[in-house]
């Protein structure tokens, strides 16, 4: 089984230079961080309309089931850019895409703050969701193979860190705009987002493309002179340059349709158990209820006796800061403590969190105290999802698939995220009316104790392997 060996941490790494303390390849850290950055505007997108959506439904008369449409809908229109990034970063490299998703991360919000209706409004977040899925896809390759195995988990952990730093600031300025008249304040939230596209996009035109997709065309030398300015020395830029021609000389499949044809038809045993892997932990990842909390906590903290928006406005800016706050833990560590110790540790944190939540929604009475403790609750779910659940889904499922097979590999695992997510925002509103809003979290409650499970039974530990040896411990 895939649990063998590299899970017990006894598989020993291929690069050398991945042994004791993670060194910092400053080099490295920049064109991660620069990559990454672009996600910040997925994050504050996303986000926005946890408070927005307050000011939205005064201004434009709009129902509780058409917020719910408009707040959730954007994970499913994800889809489209999300299934159509691997084929983009392939065609178009690693770098291009990027600059593509800020051009719609710049469009999106423009046309929302000029929005007037609800189909407006709509079209608006369905140009952000373009830009948003090539975003999130493409980042997370990007930051993979850019990355000495040294440090992969670091770099490759910015994805949701500068994710968490955008619903941070979403929630900042949910807070900051909300005393202007309700026609101006949550149109001024989106407006803010339109100019940092496009100096991002400048700045992705300075970093280098990724070594592997030069490697995929041929360009052994630019290939190599990007790997020794991103490896931790010489040798190993030769060597995972080796590692990389041995890959990309293996049988290939011809064209897209064929790599979805090797991943979904005929995949070899290897290839299905990483694909299990892959599905499982992003779909468990958006089940547990984390979009439920960055787009509904106003109205959780307002069934827990919190009346001011305000307060409530307040208490969502706490959740951003400790999300933003222990997304670090996982970025500091996973290079150091592995990826199974902190995804065990933040599934079982977020069942339990989950279900004190629950139990304190679920006293009839509303008081300062209650509305406390469940405030304690979302914040201590959200520091348990922030030190493992939350970064890095992303980074396992973008590291252990094949060269091949990873652009695509990479979407097919974020459109699991992104349907589970718009299925969870789309329904919160619903289903608590169905079952009661502490129904909710227990439900998603259980879904974490079976993710925990499912990582101590299915994912091996990755620390300091290389990306071409994936192959091998999947293969046992």
């Amino acid at each position: 089984m895939a649990h063998d060996g590299g899970a017990n941490g006894t598989a020993a790494p291929l690069l050398a230079s991945s042994a004791g303390k993670p060194r910092r390849n400053m080099y490295a850290f920049g064109c991660a961080t620069l990559a990454s950055m672009t996600t910040i505007l997925m994050g504050y997108n996303l986000a926005l309309m946890s408070g927005a959506q307050l000011f939205i439904r005064e201004d434009l008369g709009l129902s509780d089931a058409q917020i719910e449409v408009l707040a959730g809908s954007i994970n499913v229109s994800m889809l489209v850019s999300i299934l159509a990034a691997g084929w983009a970063a392939d065609l178009l490299g690693r770098r291009g895409t990027l600059v593509l998703a800020n051009a719609f991360l710049m469009a999106g919000p423009l046309a929302m703050s000029l929005g007037g209706s609800y189909a407006t409004l709509m079209a608006a977040r369905f140009v952000t969701s373009i830009g948003s899925g090539f975003s999130i896809v493409v980042t997370s390759v990007y930051n993979a193979e850019i990355s000495p195995a040294s440090t992969r988990g670091l770099l490759s952990s910015f994805l949701d860190m500068f994710i968490s730093v955008g619903l941070l600031l979403s929630y900042v300025s949910n807070y900051a705009f909300a005393g202007l008249p309700v026609h101006l304040g949550w149109r001024i939230m989106y407006a803010v987002g339109v100019l940092p596209p496009v100096f991002l996009g400048v700045g992705v035109l300075a970093m280098p493309e990724s070594p592997r997709w030069l490697a995929m065309r041929g360009r052994h030398a630019d290939a190599r002179a990007v790997l020794v300015r991103t490896s931790d020395s010489p040798a190993e830029a030769d060597l995972r340059l080796e590692e990389i021609k041995k890959a990309v000389e293996e049988p290939q499949v011809s064209d897209g349709g064929s790599v979805w044809k090797e991943l979904l038809v005929r995949p070899t045993a290897s290839v299905r158990r990483i694909l299990i892997c892959v599905a499982g932990i992003h779909f468990f990842q958006q089940a547990s209820g984390i979009d439920a909390i960055v787009l509904y906590s106003p109205l959780v903290f307002k069934k827990a006796g919190m009346s001011s928006n305000g307060a409530i406005l307040g208490a969502t800016v706490a959740v951003g800061v400790v999300k933003a706050c222990f997304v670090l833990v996982a970025t500091l560590f996973s290079d150091r403590l592995g990826r199974r110790p902190l995804l065990l540790t933040s599934t079982a944190g977020v069942a339990a969190t989950m279900t004190s939540l629950g139990i304190t929604l679920s006293a009839g009475v509303t008081s300062t105290a209650s509305a406390a403790a469940s405030v304690a609750s979302v914040l201590a779910f959200v520091a348990a999802f922030s030190v493992g659940f939350g970064p890095l889904a992303g980074t396992y499922s973008a590291e252990i698939m094949p060269l091949r097979l990873r652009a695509q590999g990479a979407s097919l695992g974020m459109a699991v995220n992104r349907l589970t997510c718009g299925l969870v925002s789309m329904t919160f509103i619903s289903l608590a009316d169905a079952i009661t809003m502490p129904g909710c979290f227990f439900l998603y409650a259980g879904v974490a104790a079976v993710a925990c499970v499912f990582v101590y039974a299915r994912l091996p530990e990755t620390r300091g392997r290389s990306l071409e040896d994936m192959d091998v411990l999947f293969a046992k």
